[in-house]
């Protein structure tokens, strides 16, 4: 540890160093610097004096009973980087492998069946891809828990069962920081047999040696700062004990995963700068972190007095590293500072000389409150810095530019200097955005609307959802389409294609004013719905309907109630509202939230309560580090998304009296998210998964319909009858929808692994809900139609006892394989479809012109031949049959088009017409 008095580069480090020259004079230990740049093995001298050690480049070596014989078993340039590895880490061994997943890889095979391992609940991806894939194929069983509180873990420490315990610190992006040195103590008096694994790439060697904090064995991704180049991939393990060496060494050389020699030679030379660079990046990180805080932003960074864990980092390690990451408060705001920046390069690793940009939480999101938020784990809009070796002052500046340009920061006049944009400077930025693209409220409520929502799945804890397991949630891209068009003859009109072509309107001035209490601009929902307009609608406008009709009943008491609480004196539109869907409606995939979401966004578009802020400009090609365009996705801002969701949750009130939130939140956010119930001593809420990959699925609706309540009180009754039988149930879905969880959130995981850990998880999971009762003989079916002879993972989705079920379809399943389980299914009389999952969210149709959106061929040019933005024709007579033929396809309104475009081309259609904006 570094004396308090000395500087952290002269710091001293009680480390191995050469012999002394003469047992009359012997020497100090050399400091950190010293030791890495100066590779010396005095039982390794080369012949030929070589300042630099050769590699040997050879597979195999001559001779009988020598040292070396086979590189994999042994090689003289490895040697030499081992030696020096450990001379570094406080370590009497060490061994280099060919990644830092190898490593990993090398230390989880010293577990056993049965064995159980406590890790992090913010670990890097791959390594809860490993331990997902041990659970699953070792029998090993794996506890997350919060490392950050040393309390949390010694619940799961069994004095003989737990073998092994591994950490992380600082944690990545958040930066949080874990007690190595209480941790270790903890475990070796409650489980003196376990071993304390510590994964420490984040700090090297250089900052942070957890051996001397009581570790048994470490591991580094060499790749990152050991190296320190981003030209090589290796991984290092070190630790004291012989027994544990012996078993690691045993396992590379039968596995055949050590470096090779020209990775080893790259690698030490990495090593020699080490100390330099890494005070370099972390004196330049400081000064990036202090910048940052004096803004106002919030900056995770331990070298900041701020930080919640500084004096336990300060205690464990040298210095606070070259890693931070800080909160802007707006999503939109982050990614124009990413794709700003031109000296920080937009990569997801870290350790280079080059310094790095990203955004952890690129994929849409499901926000719902203030409070679940704050509860969240991973902020959307945080981003996060890898500070390289280039100038402390062009980084800043480079920095402070972005900041700029995205409006983050504004100039403060009486200060003289730039602060965080709050407040009226904020609102000026964020005028000028919407002011350039949006008209007025009386042009926004005389536009055509066309909006889409997509519908969910639920991929993983069906029913135990109820019982406080985390369910994970996912968009399906078969969609709800809402069109909103608008009328002049004072009435309101539904048009539900999906429910019986159901059409009714009704006379604006007819409807129950006197019984609403309307919501002023900007004003929020109370969490009760307004029950004294809900009867007045139920007894005077919608008991008209006739026994048919009365299916869309409650649709149509959703839209009239949001379009009356949304509504003033000044803003009372006409309008036709009408919605189609790909999705089957009824089968439990999310299509009433679909629906809600775009009647929500129609609405709130039609009285002026959001307005659509312009596309992000295209960067300049020929300015450094280009970003790359979301050819519209995620064009939407959040702060409109979590309005609409807002209201599609009081849609979805109306619709089913408690919803959890997560059909709507998914409808709107796209993504996938996971979900908690609250409950005693258990916080519930939802996490969006970031970096969630795009999936491709077969839905297949069984056609059986199912009484959801009846099936999850059965459940209940069984947990009541079988309390330990349930009870491990869903334990093992608890920890099936961790692992899933992890591995969808893995940017790294390959694509062939993730899909192999989904359908072992999609097998695993259906079989407990088979146990759990809540399974249908149809269900069983279609699982058996996929299963052989296609091999393909089926589960049901929902409630179960009819509705959908789920297939996942790898990547190199064939055209004439898929288009062969399609006709046996439909043989069957099942309805499947195709489609992927965790796309986009909520979409709105761009208004905007020619250069956001490719109009379709009616839409009118002017006399330079630019395509002008449709202005959507007042209909004369709209109380017509929904089918008639209008003037209206005629004069460029989509209506018409809408309504009888063919339900297999109803997407192609959509999608066809322009830039779609999305969430």
């Amino acid at each position: 540890m570094s004396s308090p008095t000395i500087p952290l580069k002269n710091a001293h480090h009680d480390l191995p160093t050469p012999e002394p020259e003469s047992p009359m004079r012997p020497r100090k230990p050399y400091r950190f610097s010293t030791l890495c740049a100066t590779v010396e093995n005095p039982s390794m001298k080369d012949q030929y004096g070589s300042s630099s050690v050769p590699i040997y480049q050879t597979a195999t070596f001559k001779g009988m009973g020598n040292e070396y014989d086979y590189t994999r078993s042994g090689n003289p340039t490895r040697s030499h980087l081992e030696h020096h590895i450990a001379k570094i880490s406080s370590a009497a061994h060490a061994f280099a492998v060919s990644s830092g997943m190898a490593a990993l890889d090398i230390i989880l095979r010293l577990l056993k069946p049965g064995d159980e391992i406590i890790a992090g609940d913010d670990l890097y991806g791959g390594t809860n891809r490993l331990l997902a894939y041990i659970r699953t194929h070792v029998g090993v069983i794996v506890h997350h828990v919060d490392t950050t509180d040393p309390t949390t873990l010694r619940p799961y420490i069994h004095p003989t069962k737990t073998a092994m315990v591994l950490l992380e610190s600082p944690t990545n992006p958040l930066l949080k920081i874990v007690d190595l040195a209480t941790i270790s103590r903890d475990v070796k008096e409650r489980a003196p047999n376990a071993i304390v694994v510590v994964d420490n790439t984040m700090m090297s060697p250089y900052l942070q040696r957890p051996l001397e904090h009581g570790a048994d064995i470490v591991y580094d991704s060499a790749t990152k700062y050991l190296s320190g180049h981003h030209d090589l991939m290796a991984g290092v393990v070190v630790c004291n004990r012989a027994d544990l060496a012996k078993q690691l060494a045993f396992t590379i050389n039968a596995v055949g995963n050590a470096l090779t020699p020209i990775d080893s030679f790259l690698l030490l030379r990495g090593i020699k700068t080490l100390a330099l660079r890494m005070d370099r990046q972390q004196a330049t990180a400081q000064l990036v972190a202090e910048y940052l805080d004096s803004l106002g932003f919030i900056v995770h960074y331990p070298g900041l007095p701020s930080h919640p864990g500084k004096e336990i980092h300060d205690r464990i390690a040298d210095g606070p590293g070259a890693v931070l990451s800080f909160e802007t408060g707006d999503k939109e705001s982050s990614e124009r500072i990413v794709g700003g920046t031109r000296l920080w390069g937009i990569s997801v690793s870290f350790g280079c000389v080059n310094s790095l940009i990203s955004m952890p939480c690129v994929m849409s999101h499901a926000s719902i409150d203030p409070a679940t938020r704050a509860a969240r784990g991973l902020p959307e809009d945080l981003i996060r810095l890898c500070v390289g070796i280039e100038d402390p002052f062009d980084l800043l500046d480079d920095l402070e530019r972005a900041l700029i340009d995205a409006g983050a920061i504004t100039h403060n006049i009486l200060a003289n200097k730039y602060v965080r944009s709050t407040g009226a400077a904020a609102g000026e930025v964020i005028a000028k955005a919407v002011e350039k693209l949006t008209r007025d409220d009386q042009q926004q409520n005389q536009r055509e609307w066309l909006i889409s929502a997509p519908g969910k799945v639920i991929l993983f804890g069906e029913h135990a959802v109820v019982h406080g397991v985390t369910a994970i949630a996912a968009s399906v891209d078969l969609r709800c389409y809402g069109l909103a068009t608008p009328r002049d003859d004072g009435k309101l009109s539904v048009h539900l294609h999906d429910i019986n072509n159901f059409y009714h309107e009704w006379d604006i001035d007819s409807l129950p004013w006197s019984a609403v209490t309307p919501l002023p601009a900007g004003g929020e929902h109370p969490e009760e719905l307004d029950q004294a307009l809900i009867d007045e609608l139920n007894n005077k406008v919608l008991n008209a309907l006739d026994t048919e009709e009365r299916q869309a009943h409650a649709a149509s008491l959703a839209f009239l109630y949001i379009y009356m609480k949304l509504a003033t004196l000044d803003s009372r539109p006409a309008l036709d509202f009408t919605a189609r869907a790909t999705l089957p409606v009824g089968a439990g995939l999310g299509s009433s939230a679909s629906f809600s979401t775009c009647t929500a966004t129609a609405l709130l578009l039609l009285h002026g309560r959001i307005k659509l802020p312009s596309l992000p400009a295209p960067s300049n090609p020929t300015c450094g580090h280009v970003h790359v365009s979301h050819q519209g996705r995620r064009a939407i801002p959040s702060t409109i998304a979590e309005e609409v969701n807002r209201w599609a949750f009081v849609a979805e009130k109306i619709l089913h009296g408690n919803p959890s939130g997560v059909d709507n939140s998914v409808a709107v956010f796209g993504g996938a998210l996971t979900y908690t119930r609250a409950g005693v001593g258990r916080k519930g809420g939802m996490e969006p998964i970031q970096g969630f990959k795009s999936l491709k699925f077969l839905l297949t609706n069984s056609k059986i319909p199912r009484d959801t309540k009846k099936l999850v009180a059965g459940v209940g009754e069984k947990k009541k009858r079988e309390p330990e039988l349930v009870g491990k149930i869903l334990e093992s879905v608890q920890s099936i929808s961790d692992e899933a969880r992890r591995a969808l959130a893995d940017p790294e995981l390959p694509r062939e692994s993730l899909l192999s850990a989904l359908s072992a998880l999609i097998n695993e999971n259906h079989a407990h809900l088979v146990t759990l009762g809540v399974s249908h003989p149809s269900l069983e079916a279609i699982r058996e139609s996929t299963a052989d002879p296609y091999g393909l993972s089926t589960k049901l989705t929902g409630a179960g006892g009819g509705g959908c079920a789920v297939t996942l379809i790898p990547d190199d399943f064939s055209k004439e394989q898929l288009q062969d389980l399609i006709g046996d299914l439909i043989r069957k009389n099942f309805d499947p479809y195709l489609t992927s999952i965790g796309g986009s969210g909520l979409g709105i149709l761009s208004p905007y012109n020619a250069q956001l959106r490719l109009a379709p061929s009616h839409v009118p040019k002017d006399q330079t031949g630019q395509t002008t933005p449709p202005e959507t024709p007042h209909l004369p007579n709209t109380s017509s049959p929904p089918n008639a033929t209008s003037a209206a396809q005629d004069l460029g309104g989509l209506r018409i088009s809408f309504e009888t475009a063919r339900f297999e081309e109803l997407a192609d259609w959509a999608n066809n017409l322009g830039r779609w904006l999305y969430v």
